[in-house]
């Protein structure tokens, strides 16, 4: 399993707005300036986390964007599956029940089921606010 731009950019984004989650709505342009990411690539990501809730969008003078909840509320997790789907390391995990003809005798299923549940226990342990308290413990800014 290989996390795309996407998935990371997403969290970065997320990560700075909880960062300045005190200076209100956030415009775009100065995350993308922060976070050394392309303004048109945060545009094609936000939709999803707008979509799905995760952020509060304002147009206009003093617009941008902001979390709707507190960074403690969501986690890596979350977030990846909403910009990466599944984050099964294999196909047949994808479905459930396994959609696999094979999955009743493969010897291998086990493993992957395991590896999977080891991927989302950890995904969904670390919060936002779990990376921001790490980053604010070493002293430095964060980086992904």
């Amino acid at each position: 399993m290989k996390i795309s731009t996407k998935g990371r950019y997403a969290l970065r984004l997320l990560l700075d707005l909880s960062e300045h989650r005190g200076d209100g709505y956030v415009a775009l342009k100065d995350v993308a300036q922060r976070q050394n990411i392309s303004k048109k690539y945060l545009e094609q990501i936000v939709p999803v986390l707008t979509k799905s809730g995760v952020l509060l969008t304002n147009r206009g003078y003093q617009g941008g964007y902001m979390l709707s909840g507190t960074p403690d509320k969501y986690t890596v997790g979350m977030i990846l599956r909403l910009t990466e789907g599944s984050l099964a390391p294999v196909a047949c995990l994808d479905c459930d029940p396994i959609g696999c003809d094979r999955s009743d005798n493969c010897a291998t299923l086990a493993v992957w089921q395991g590896l999977y549940k080891v991927i989302n226990e950890y995904l969904d342990s670390v919060t936002l606010q779990d990376i921001l308290d790490n980053q604010h413990a070493d002293g430095g800014d964060y980086v992904i």
